[in-house]
């Protein structure tokens, strides 16, 4: 396949805006500029909440038949640090030793312009259109941030106004060590909460005085990190971990009146969240024996589990990635939360980006070379969709 775009040359421009979360910082007038001119409907919406910042967005499509592949990404980046400790200055989208360095080159402006280059491509071998259906492009401004003025209200407002989705490639960078080697093709749930033991304060030479809430927080906190389940067929076991204790005491002679510690659960397909919340209350209330005065507060989360199973979509994208690299991926659902937890509702989707081992790291970068196999790889993808 001929390759005409150069992805490194447009993701170079991308890393040279500086999209700091929630600023746009020019990433997206720069996609406006190289799609509409190829007869992309570009459209950019801003959404705002209340307590959060606005976010502005991007919807680009090409095409008006179905099926309608999407491309999904998103343009804002975590802050850099210090910048003087970068080796090359994270905003200035420089290329030395064949790695093109910068804040977002891995996360993910690099795969943002892999995917507009592939479709670049197609179209100038398909007499300006797709060969058959419509590609969309999704860029959001917030994944990096709460992720609430982003991909979810994007989805919507899209649906509202009619249009749907086949499928969807997120370039979130899941490869491991080497391009080729990782599909994320699920992720599990994120559910956070904080335990919260109720005692007597009292002074540590009258204990008979007082009613110690450590002890009811240690015997609870056993009791909930049991395992939670054996795993599933594409996940691991869920796991819950306790990440902070606190009794905001500053003195050593005083007993405390209250305990707390929070925790995070992540989960596998075999809950959904309202199960998660009722086993893990059922465990803190067969420990507590009506002995222990507890409370369990819950924090809001739209991190649902997702999975895409086995299949043709599937089975296509492996083709692809094969064919370029040579390797068959793994089908990873292990990791964190993304966008894709939202893009599920709407359409099947395979995440599939850069290497992420330098991900929100000083120095981060990606060598040109895998730009240039995930373009190919990306193409390969549309072709094989619309053959």
């Amino acid at each position: 396949m001929q390759m005409t775009a150069d992805p490194v040359a447009i993701a170079r421009d991308l890393v040279r805006c500086r999209s700091i979360t929630p600023e746009e910082g020019g990433a997206l007038s720069l996609l406006q500029e190289l799609l509409a001119p190829v007869g992309f409907a570009v459209q950019r919406t801003t959404f705002a909440g209340p307590g959060t910042a606005p976010v502005e967005n991007l919807y680009a499509r090409i095409g008006t038949d179905k099926p309608n592949l999407m491309f999904a990404g998103h343009s804002d980046v975590v802050p850099p640090g210090d910048e003087a400790a970068w080796r090359h200055p994270p905003f200035a989208g420089a290329i030395a030793g064949e790695v093109l360095y910068g804040r977002g080159a891995a996360d993910m402006k690099g795969a943002i312009a892999c995917f507009v280059a592939a479709a670049l491509d197609h179209l100038a071998a398909n007499g300006g259109k797709p060969k058959k259906g419509s590609i969309s492009l999704l860029i959001t401004g917030d994944e990096e941030g709460v992720a609430v003025n982003g991909t979810v209200k994007l989805l919507h407002w899209a649906a509202a106004r009619g249009e749907t989705f086949d499928h969807c490639v997120l370039g979130e960078p899941s490869n491991v060590a080497a391009i080729g080697d990782t599909i994320k093709a699920g992720r599990r749930g994120s559910l956070n909460g904080t335990l919260i033991v109720t005692g007597r304060q009292g002074h540590v030479a009258y204990p008979e005085r007082a009613d110690n809430p450590i002890r009811g927080l240690l015997t609870l906190i056993a009791a909930l990190e049991a395992p939670l389940d054996e795993g599933s067929a594409q996940f691991e076991p869920s796991h819950l971990e306790f990440t902070s204790v606190d009794v905001g005491n500053q003195t050593v002679n005083l007993i405390p009146g209250a305990a707390r510690a929070a925790f995070n659960i992540r989960y596998n397909d075999r809950h959904s969240q309202a199960a998660l919340k009722t086993l893990i209350e059922r465990r803190a209330h067969a420990a507590a024996a009506g002995r222990v005065r507890y409370a369990i507060e819950w924090q809001p989360s739209n991190a649902d589990v997702f999975v895409t199973k086995p299949g043709p979509f599937t089975d296509l994208a492996v083709a692809a990635i094969a064919e370029v690299t040579g390797r068959k991926p793994k089908l990873s659902t292990s990791g964190g939360t993304s966008d894709a937890r939202f893009i599920k509702n709407y359409c099947p989707v395979l995440e599939f980006g850069l290497v992420g081992a330098t991900m929100h790291q000083l120095d981060e970068g990606v060598p040109v070379a895998d730009l240039r196999a995930l373009t190919a790889i990306y193409r390969s993808i549309i072709e094989r969709y619309f053959a």
